[in-house]
């Protein structure tokens, strides 16, 4: 047998070169097009279904929202398990397919399944499709602070924006900073007002996640004292606050044969103009709001911050880029570099030169 594979490679050389090129050129492509992770993402097809409720109880959570979105994923095609997670006001219920399954049919699938469910669920309770990505899809994260910590050897701009000589720091819309929350709140709306919709874009990136920092609210403390002595009701407050906080349109009007566009724009955007909202009338003098409740800046309420060199920052906010499934890090390092580029113009084109990031 040995002899006559030696005699048919001697009288047709050519025909075995040409075979053995062939063989290399298809070796060359596989090892081109295989792909190269340090992690590989074995992960199969999954899908994850996030509710919030904050008036619900991990047990009302359980009861109320999560067992009627799992009975209702039942049946799908391609669907192998469901596995789910129960906590105070939030539930979790992640879909693993069968390897192979299209992740938009199963999201469509689960999409059409939670139309039918929403009757049933409690009121607020607005469940939504987590991004199309698997728990090995961080790949990416970088941390937003301020060039100089609570001022710290920056130079002053009193008037203008950057730190100022009491130590609060002036924002460009013209929004004093003096607390380390209310900072701390402001880095949270750079990351997801200014950074966020710059590194979205970037190609296979599926989502982005932000810890840290705080979610800026306004809030409003009654005092139920005062409002006794003018008369009112905390839902009399409510009332006056939804109904002074809306922009509405009344046509138009032609004059000189030009159209002027009629609009009353009643949209509060900060804490002093909440202040002046008129709740109720007494003796032909208004009662503001700053005369029954104090309005200040605050914060939503977290369960975890952000902490960079095994320290916890107060002022720093941290966030991670998510990509696709099928995209391993090997492809996301070309578009790595458009990230941090992205994020850092978004920073110059916005004139916030007191502000860096950083990524690891």
């Amino acid at each position: 047998m040995l002899n006559r594979i030696l005699e048919f490679s001697i009288q047709r050389r050519w025909t075995v070169v040409v075979a053995t090129l062939i063989a290399a050129l298809f070796g060359v492509r596989a090892l081109w097009v295989l792909p190269i992770d340090a992690v590989p993402d074995i992960t199969g097809p999954l899908v994850q279904i996030n509710t919030v409720d904050a008036s619900l109880s991990p047990v009302d959570v359980e009861r109320q929202v999560t067992f009627p979105i799992e009975t209702a994923l039942a049946g799908i095609p391609g669907l192998e398990r469901t596995r789910s997670l129960s906590r105070n006001g939030f539930s979790q219920v992640t879909a693993v397919f069968r390897d192979g399954t299209d992740i938009y049919f199963a999201r469509q699938q689960i999409g059409e399944r939670l139309l039918g469910v929403r009757d049933r669920l409690p009121a607020g309770a607005e469940p939504r499709l987590g991004p199309i990505t698997s728990g090995l899809g961080d790949v990416f994260m970088w941390t937003v602070a301020f060039a100089h910590p609570d001022g710290r050897g920056a130079a002053t701009a009193d008037g203008g924006a950057g730190w100022q000589a009491d130590g609060s720091y002036r924002t460009p819309e013209g929004e004093h900073l003096r607390t380390p929350v209310e900072r701390a709140a402001y880095l949270r709306t750079v990351q997801d007002w200014i950074i966020r919709p710059q590194l979205q874009g970037v190609p296979d990136v599926a989502g982005i996640d932000a810890i840290g920092g705080f979610v800026k609210q306004y809030h409003v403390e009654p005092d139920p004292r005062e409002l006794g002595a003018y008369g009112l009701t905390f839902h009399r407050l409510i009332e006056a606050l939804e109904r002074n906080n809306v922009s509405t349109g009344a046509g138009y009007v032609e004059h000189n044969g030009e159209s002027y566009v009629v609009r009353a724009a009643a949209r509060l955007s900060s804490a002093a103009e909440l202040g002046e909202l008129v709740v109720a009338e007494r003796d032909g003098t208004p009662v503001r709001l700053r005369d029954v409740a104090s309005v200040q800046i605050g914060r939503e309420l977290r369960t975890g911050s952000a902490s960079e060199s095994g320290e916890e920052v107060v002022a720093t906010l941290a966030g991670s880029a998510k990509v696709l499934p099928c995209r391993g890090t090997w492809e996301f390092n070309e578009a790595g570099p458009l990230a941090w580029l992205a994020g850092k113009r978004s920073l110059a084109s916005f004139r916030m030169a007191d502000f860096q990031m950083s990524f690891g």
